[in-house]
């Protein structure tokens, strides 16, 4: 008896800790945009917590089962980090509209060369119309719907993998800045669209410092969203990873030792740094592929 009570206990406090950093129901479009946002704020946060870009102070703690999160401050005395979350209130504005494909964040040394990048991390958005009224007939084979502990599970998955691919990557410099840019789905999006705090890109390369090695680090659905999260860092940095075997997914690339992104980042990460082609137009926000490039200011 003593040890059921334990394991309710242990139950009633993992639910306390999910539903104080996410919603406890997704059963709607409304809540499902809440968890996505969520989501990111609490993958860019550990992202920029664990490679040492800003001071503790810039953050305040959440805990999700045994991880204690750090989510940046929205009012810090951090300049840099103060305009990470207003690119992520940007972020969420083009969520809000179902414009937001892409999310590319660039670690560089350069201040006078942002474009070439030592580390990155892209996060990919898709939107459903659908819901969860049904199941999908694909292949003659029935998909169930997302349920909110198939939610669960992928997101705690992604977090864990993220801290543990965070925790075994070598040291930044010290001078490192940040750089962030937005794609959108252009059929659906204004071509004088900007979010709050980025202004029109340009269409340039982007090259890779050395040789770049890539992670799908998680993928997560909703009834209404998808989030897939990818991580590309430079193969000196992931010495540890290589001996433990750990988290890496996609063969290392062999490129030259700098390498041109000429475009859009490809869904597909062996891809990531090549041009992606223009696609078909089709109906439906979650098929359609082509993207603009939003620069951050």
């Amino acid at each position: 008896m003593a040890s059921t009570k334990m394991i309710l206990r242990g139950k009633k406090e993992e639910t306390v800790e999910w539903t104080g950093l996410f919603m406890n129901d997704l059963k709607s479009k409304q809540e499902s945009l809440v968890f996505v946002k969520r989501m990111l704020a609490v993958a860019v946060s550990s992202i920029t917590y664990l490679r040492g870009i800003f001071p503790e102070f810039a953050y305040r703690s959440r805990y999700l089962e045994d991880l204690c999160l750090k989510v940046l401050r929205e009012n810090s005395s951090i300049p840099g980090a103060n305009k990470v979350v207003r690119w992520m209130m940007g972020c969420f504005d083009a969520l809000d509209k179902q414009y937001l494909q892409i999310i590319y964040i660039g670690v560089y040394t350069d201040p006078e060369d942002h474009n070439c990048i030592i580390e990155s991390y892209q996060f990919n958005f898709r939107y459903s119309e659908v819901g969860p009224e049904m199941g999908i007939l694909r292949n003659n084979e029935m998909q169930m719907q997302v349920t909110l502990e198939d939610t669960k599970t992928a997101s705690v998955l992604l977090i864990r993998k993220l801290f543990l691919l965070m925790q075994n990557l070598g040291v930044l410099p010290s001078n490192v800045h940040l750089t962030m840019r937005l794609y959108y789905y252009d059929d659906i999006t204004p071509a004088d669209y900007q979010p709050p705090g980025f202004k029109e890109g340009v269409y340039d390369r982007i090259w890779f410092q050395g040789i770049p090695v890539h992670f799908k680090v998680g993928h997560v659905e909703t009834s209404y969203h998808s989030l897939k999260v990818r991580v590309s860092v430079d193969q000196g940095q992931v010495k540890k990873l290589e001996e433990g075997n750990e988290v890496k997914e996609t063969a290392i690339q062999n490129p030259p030792a700098r390498k041109a992104d000429k475009g859009t980042p490809s869904d597909d990460e062996s891809g990531q740094f090549k041009k992606q082609p223009r696609p078909l137009r089709k109906k439906k926000a979650a098929t359609k592929s082509g993207a603009r490039k939003k620069m951050r200011i």
